[in-house]
């Protein structure tokens, strides 16, 4: 929000201090300051100066001579313009003096321009005159400048006088950052009123008197509202005999100071109340509105409008749209139709103030791709009382300005009139909660200043409308806080009991599988959670593919970033491409973050969010490499031993022999393979590639933290060998499993220690050894114990078809 100081001024006649006071001062109490502009920053003994004489320079054609009264004396000075005349008056700068910038418009130099005399074609120059440019500002602004050439003051000043203040330059522009719950103070008068409060001055808002003539404005015009839940309140009024002309040059200098280039007395009169107020306004030409109605309803889906910057807009049925008793004349609180425009030759004028719901203004914007100034200030969610208020600041200017003439009454549909809110005055719990002793006085002189009355009979704050941010104590309390004065408030020591803390069971889990993978190489990365729908063709996924019912991105950056993942590899597999094409030789990554769920499509609640741990490797690795790192992963969760790998073909984009889905109690928990060489190729890579995915919900659920100390055995372990025939396509881990359902409590471990294929084995089958290590904590164990256990365990191997080898 950018406030010229001479604009405060207006409402708070007393105030007087420096830029940098103001800036600190209201800062501290609660008015963020981003950064302030001097206007006349650079502008150093400039005066105003009446041409007393024009003759030709002697030896250039294109210069002039002139001689220039300055108050105390009259100088000569040698220009180039072209536009000066006899009787002109034009700001000089004298010898010593300082311009911000150059004639052509150029970057302003830091420390402006000194201006020395001099001699041009060996004629004496003692100053300057000025265009708009040397004088750091810019002809959209000056409306009345010359397109090239010195500016020529078209208002009563006298040589002698102070340029820079006559051109309304002595004013500095603050900037302030405001918070979107204080939409009081996006407007002039609610950034004045903390000013005042700020600095214990006055507070003198805008005098509006009635307007209109004798006649009805509901003979002129009629408005029905269908949507009231859109548009709680609409306000309209009628102004005939329309006179466009340029507006008084004190309401550009406030405009231009904001950066609102001036345009004509009815543009401005609506762009300065907007600002003043905060209230957007729109004007209407009244002979465009097809049977003098105004409908305020929704668009229907599919209908296009053409908006006044020529542009054809797509709508839908959530669009809120201003229409006449034939056609849409206005998108709400947005911008109006090239169909009602004002043009040069309106005669009568309809005037529209309204209040509309933010949200919906917001996401209508957002959805048709256009944002203006009226719709960010109507997406905070402006205070219906203030548009009956801004409508009748607007016809009291029309009239002050000669611009038309104002029909009697108006038309003010409001059919649910925001209720009056009040909150109680708790001074001890104020004061609890800020650690101060600030009397019941103090604080009602506080609101006193921003316009919260104090009621006696209650003890209650009555609140008024436009501080739609006072909702509890505690809201009551920054009030305070901030007026008392920040830096005001002691020191003290908190209050409370100390508790232990500690991290939440999952993210406990994540940082315990985060250290197990880094500890066997990998490293952590971070990829993107929107992704191209092409990622499904990389990754081989067929047309039917469960993974291809992903959730659409409603306003993506681009095709690229258009939907959200619903498997994590593409994000793994570009960054090992990555690396490959940088030719790292042995790359080893993971990567902890979600994959989006959606229930049903189109979107009816929110999608399941799964966290999911993708590790992914090449170069000097194999399977064998990726499954002991998720081993080492379930050790230390406290699944050690629990994990089954189970070879499966549903994943298109592994290698169809070399790929396994891992349960643990039964649920799945993770996948692990080879990557499809073709998929390998689609990122153009070449070798081998392996991927691990872990389902971190699962393993969040099995994981323990529970560990049991097992003192030092103090009796002695029995072996025993077991070298075994299998068929080949029977694996090991089906083979521990029943060694760990068999061999009881006694069974204190077991190791692979040979696995032979060759001539001495029937074809299809293969030789396993394991060695079986069996304890007791409280005994020595005898020989018919171990053979007991051992035989059921053989037992149990029988039913795979596995026989001791002879």
């Amino acid at each position: 929000m950018n406030t010229p100081i001479s604009w405060i001024k207006a409402y708070v006649p007393d105030l007087d201090c420096t830029i940098q006071e103001y800036v600190d001062k209201m800062t501290l109490s609660g008015s963020n300051v981003e950064c302030y502009e001097e206007l006349d920053k650079n502008l150093e003994k400039i005066v105003v100066g009446k041409i007393l004489s024009v003759e030709k320079h002697p030896d250039a054609d294109k210069l002039i001579v002139c001689q220039v009264d300055v108050g105390t004396e009259t100088i000569q000075i040698v220009t180039g313009a072209s536009n000066v005349s006899e009787g002109d008056l034009v700001p000089v700068v004298l010898v010593g003096g300082r311009v911000a910038g150059g004639h052509d418009g150029s970057p302003n130099p830091e420390n402006g321009i000194k201006i020395k005399k001099g001699k041009l074609r060996g004629v004496a120059s003692f100053g300057m005159m000025c265009s708009v440019e040397e004088l750091g500002t810019t002809k959209d602004m000056y409306p009345e400048a010359p397109e090239d050439g010195i500016y020529i003051f078209k208002k009563d000043v006298k040589p002698g006088d102070d340029a820079v203040e006559a051109m309304g330059l002595r004013d500095q522009v603050v900037e302030f950052e405001i918070t979107s719950n204080r939409v009081d103070c996006f407007s002039m008068i609610g950034m004045a009123r903390e000013v005042a409060a700020t600095f214990h001055k006055e507070f003198h808002p805008p005098v509006v008197k009635e307007t209109g003539n004798d006649e009805d404005v509901n003979d002129y015009i009629k408005v029905t509202v269908n949507d009231t839940d859109l548009c709680p309140r609409y306000t309209a009024r009628v102004v005939k005999n329309i006179k466009l002309a340029p507006s008084p040059e004190w309401m550009q200098r406030r405009l231009a100071a904001m950066g609102i280039r001036p345009i004509n007395n009815l543009v401005d009169i609506t762009n300065y109340v907007m600002e003043e107020y905060g209230q957007p306004m729109h004007a209407y030409d009244l002979d465009t509105i097809a049977g003098n109605e105004i409908i305020v309803r929704r668009a229907k889906d599919g209908d296009k409008f053409t908006t006044l910057d020529g542009e054809e807009r797509n709508l839908d049925s959530d669009v809120l749209m201003i229409c006449d008793g034939e056609k849409e004349v206005g998108l709400a609180g947005i911008m109006g139709g090239e169909n009602s425009m004002v043009t040069d030759d309106i005669k009568t004028l309809l005037f529209e103030a309204a209040c509309f719901n933010g949200t919906n203004i917001r996401l209508s914007s957002k959805r048709i791709g256009l944002r203006t100034d009226a719709s960010s200030k109507f997406e905070k969610g402006l205070d219906p009382e203030n548009a009956m208020a801004a409508m009748d600041r607007a016809c009291q200017l029309i009239e002050e300005l000669g611009a038309g003439e104002v029909i009697g009454g108006a038309v003010d549909v409001y059919p649910n009139p925001k209720q009056p809110v009040s909150l109680p005055l708790e001074t001890d719990k104020i004061n609890a909660l800020l650690g101060t002793k600030i009397s019941m006085e103090d604080m009602i002189e506080y609101f006193r200043r921003i316009d919260v009355k104090y009621d006696v009979d209650t003890n209650k704050l009555l609140i008024p409308s436009f501080r739609q941010d006072l909702n509890c104590m505690a809201d009551l309390a920054e009030e305070v806080a901030r007026f008392y004065g920040y830096d005001n408030i002691p020191v003290t020591l908190p209050r409370g009991e100390a508790t232990a803390g500690k991290k939440p069971f999952k993210i406990r889990v994540e940082d315990i599988a985060r250290d197990s993978v880094e500890k066997n190489g990998f490293s952590g990365g971070m990829c993107y959670s929107f992704e191209s729908p092409k990622v499904f063709d990389l990754l081989l996924l067929p047309e039917d593919a469960g993974e291809r019912k992903a959730i659409k991105i409603s306003n993506p950056l681009g095709e690229d970033f258009s939907i959200m993942r619903t498997v994590s590899l593409n994000g793994m597999m570009t960054s090992l491409a990555n690396n490959y094409s940088h030719r790292n030789q042995n790359v080893r990554l993971y990567e902890f973050g979600n994959i989006y769920l959606p229930k049903e499509l189109p979107l009816t609640e929110l999608p399941e969010e799964r966290m999911q741990l993708t590790l992914g490797m090449y170069g000097d690795c194999d399977f064998f490499t990726l499954k002991g790192a998720l081993e080492d992963l379930f050790g230390d969760l406290g699944l050690g031993g629990q994990a089954e790998y189970v070879p499966v073909k549903d994943h298109p984009f592994m290698h169809p022999g070399r790929q396994a889905d891992v349960l643990i109690g039964g649920e799945r928990a993770a996948y692990i393979g080879q990557m499809h060489p073709q998929a390998v190729e689609n990122y153009d890579m070449k070798g081998e590639v392996y991927v691990a995915v872990i389902d971190m919900p699962v393993i969040c659920e099995k994981a323990t933290f529970d560990r049991k100390y097992t003192g030092v055995a103090k009796f002695p372990a029995m072996k025993r060998d077991l070298s075994m025939v299998v068929r080949k396509e029977i694996f090991v881990g089906q083979i521990e499993k029943i060694f760990r359902e068999k061999g009881g409590k006694l069974l204190e471990g077991f190791e692979l220690f040979d696995v032979y294929e060759g001539d001495q084995i029937d074809k299809g089958y293969k030789s396993v050894a394991y060695s079986l290590t069996f304890r007791a904590q409280d005994r020595t164990l005898e020989e018919a114990e171990i053979n007991k256990i051992v035989d059921k365990i053989l037992d149990e191997l029988k039913t795979l078809g596995i026989e001791l080898r002879a």
